[in-house]
């Protein structure tokens, strides 16, 4: 078996684990400082939006020598925008200006045309205007509150209503941080960039479904037992599928990896980005929010509970208890020693005096008599 092999089988059964739980005050702080930089950054640098949410003209040419930087600096001069230029497989280009008044967009046609020596229609020209995006963002919050409200109530029947908001909170946590990202790093927000985010709850939410599992099991008939608390057992729960949630976010995040850094950033494919770059922040988010947030908010929660809080004095009264027992226990073995000790001196001593005796006896047996030797 490997070594991660091993260690969750440890995990598993209790032998070995990190005190999750426990340290929960530090994660709340990692956490709320990761969500406070990435709200300041939404609202200093703002969304990059793309074409399909700001309006704009996306224009396709015909195969030409003329490289991207060339066209995108024509394009920008002759619109006064920003241009994105993405050269596609057999050696055309796609351009893309947002926020474009149709006399612009006829101005960067004829510009583009111009530079790759073409007439005007061998430039196609598309016009996107700003309320399709609107249609799409309105939809994908729809789809969004939609989602979010039949979690909480499958959580809240299937577990209960704490689990249900720590899992809404993880949610929220990991959406918010992702769009963060996406405003620090400055990428375009294409559908394909809703479509991530979507996405994300899934994969965020699969992780912390699984602990809620072990947990309630766990948990079944705590208050019957003295042994440990809630937290405690959330801790055990959570160390047990520690592993198996480490080794689905890998697996996980290798393919999008590949499309993020390999097909996006070294081979150029931008278009992959969008979608690439939600999908690898929300995954690793996700994991994180169901280790280091969603459970230990589950126990918090659940110790304000009276029934908890009864468990909790119960196992500390034991635990002190059995501590009295260990002292009483540790006391009565060193007294027994010493006792022990001292009748082996005491038997010893004796020993000792009737040797001295014996030996006086044969001393004076083997000694010179008392008269004169004739």
């Amino acid at each position: 078996m490997s070594r991660l092999g091993t260690l969750g089988a440890r995990l598993y059964r209790g032998e070995v684990g990190y005190d999750f739980v426990g340290k929960r005050k530090i994660w709340y702080g990692i956490s709320i400082l990761i969500t406070v930089t990435a709200i300041v950054g939404l609202a200093v640098r703002g969304l990059n939006m793309g074409i399909e949410f700001s309006g704009g003209a996306v224009f396709t040419t015909p195969k030409t020598s003329v490289s991207a930087t060339q066209a995108r600096q024509t394009a920008e001069d002759a619109s006064g925008h920003t241009a994105v230029v993405q050269k596609l497989g057999d050696r055309t280009l796609r351009v893309q200006v947002s926020e474009l008044t149709p006399e612009q967009s006829r101005k960067t046609q004829e510009a583009l045309a111009k530079k790759l020596d073409v007439s005007l229609d061998k430039v196609n020209t598309d016009i996107v205007g700003p309320s399709w995006g609107d249609q799409i963002a309105d939809k994908a919050w729809t789809g969004l509150g939609i989602f979010m409200i039949l979690v909480v109530i499958y959580l809240a029947i299937a577990f209960e209503w704490r689990m249900a908001l720590a899992a809404l909170i993880a949610l929220i946590h990991d959406l918010t941080i992702t769009v963060g990202v996406y405003a620090l790093v400055g990428f375009e927000v294409t559908p394909g960039t809703v479509i991530g985010l979507l996405t994300i709850l899934g994969y965020s939410l699969y992780d912390t479904v699984v602990v809620f599992d072990g947990l309630k099991e766990g948990a079944k008939d705590i208050t019957k037992q003295t042994r440990f608390t809630y937290s405690e057992i959330a801790n055990r729960s959570l160390n047990s599928t520690l592993v198996r949630s480490i080794n689905t976010t890998v697996v996980a995040l290798l393919p999008v990896a590949g499309l993020l850094f390999i097909g996006g950033g070294f081979l150029g494919a931008g278009m992959l980005n969008d979608i690439s770059l939600a999908l690898f922040v929300g995954l690793a988010a996700g994991a994180y929010s169901s280790i280091f947030i969603a459970t230990p908010l589950v126990a918090d929660l659940k110790e304000r509970d009276p029934q908890m809080k009864a468990l909790a004095k119960r196992v500390r009264a034991r635990r002190a208890a059995d501590a009295a027992k260990g002292e009483a226990g540790d006391a009565a073995t060193v007294e027994n020693a010493m006792d022990e000790d001292g009748d082996v001196q005491d038997a010893a001593a004796g020993v000792v005096g009737q040797r001295g005796q014996s030996d006086g006896r044969n001393r004076g047996g083997r000694g010179r008599p008392s008269g004169k030797r004739r």
